[in-house]
């Protein structure tokens, strides 16, 4: 794919150092990042390649409306928006980056624990409100627990190399890549000894049909302790009823979550909108809006990487 002319879309917000590099190899790239699945075929008609995030749905049909297209790059992960069989089928190269966004899920995922477990989130909104409660906010430390981290790709080794320093044990779990996980990390063979032992639960996952629910009410029910859920990948990971079940009879003890289920609020139907506003009411919820891999920094990176991929390709 030595031939670097013809159009771009660029359909997801991206750092310059991507347009400037690929304008730079004879591209022209056409900047929507408000693109929508509608007029997404009159756009991709005559394209080589496509950057995307979450925004387009590049499906069969999709596809088939690009006779010129050679390549699509996401930002970040989350390979679920491209039909990759089919465009492996049309010669359609594929790139992503979950290297660039990595090291700030993990960060964020920390930060979201730490802010639960110290009970920061909660008392500085006590705070603002004129309340000073010392005993009610005493919080928990990190150091001496165990933490199952489940999926062990570029976010939960990020995730397991910040957690390093807290004196933590950490259980790795990944169906399809054990031979990631460190020495100096317990590689689980299956998820018993996470049921058995982890006190923090996170998940680090892709979206595919295995994934689905992977938090379930059975799976809260095969849990031996009360746990902290944490999940930072997809919202349909971890079932919005089964979190709601969880937390009604404690055995979730509490949750820090950057993606649900159905995503945004304008988008959840009235069902995941009242289970939705009952959790995040709760002191044990720390709920934030899909932004874990949305640092400034990680724009750039997820650009450097895509570019880099695309240009050696």
């Amino acid at each position: 794919m030595k031939n670097h002319s013809g159009k771009v879309l660029i359909a997801a917000p991206v750092h310059h150092v991507l347009i400037d590099g690929l304008k730079g190899v004879g591209y022209e790239c056409i900047i929507m990042e408000q693109v929508t699945q509608a007029i997404a075929p009159g756009m991709i008609y005559n394209c080589t390649g496509i950057i995307t995030s979450t925004r387009l749905q590049l499906n069969k049909e999709l596809l088939d409306g690009a006779p010129l297209l050679r390549w699509i790059g996401r930002m970040g992960s989350g390979m679920e928006v491209i039909d990759t069989d089919y465009a492996a089928e049309k010669g359609i190269a594929c790139f992503s980056s979950p290297e660039g966004n990595s090291n700030a899920v993990a960060e964020h995922a920390l930060g979201m624990l730490l802010s639960l477990m110290k009970k920061i989130s909660w008392s500085n909104e006590e705070v603002k409100q004129g309340l000073w409660r010392r005993e009610e906010n005493r919080g928990y430390e990190l150091e001496g627990k165990t933490i199952g981290i489940i999926g062990f790709g570029n976010t939960g080794a990020a995730f397991a190399k910040k957690l390093l320093g807290f004196a933590v044990r950490i259980l790795a779990y990944d169906k399809y890549k054990p031979e990631n996980i460190p020495t100096h990390i317990v590689n689980c063979k299956n998820l018993t000894p996470i049921y058995e032992e982890a006190d923090i639960i996170s998940f680090h996952v892709p979206m595919q049909k295995d994934t689905v629910h992977y938090l379930d009410d059975i799976f809260i029910t095969n849990m031996s302790k009360g746990f902290i859920l944490i999940n930072t990948s997809r919202g349909i990971v971890a079932g919005s009823k089964a979190i709601w079940n969880g937390l009604q009879s404690g055995k979730i003890k509490g949750i820090c979550l950057d993606v649900w289920e159905q995503e945004p609020i304008e988008k959840m139907d009235e069902s995941s909108l009242e289970i939705f506003r009952q959790i995040i009411s709760l002191p044990q919820a720390i709920v934030t809006p899909h932004i874990a891999g949305y640092s400034h920094e990680a724009l750039y990176k997820m650009s450097e990487i895509l570019l880099h991929k695309i240009l050696k390709a």
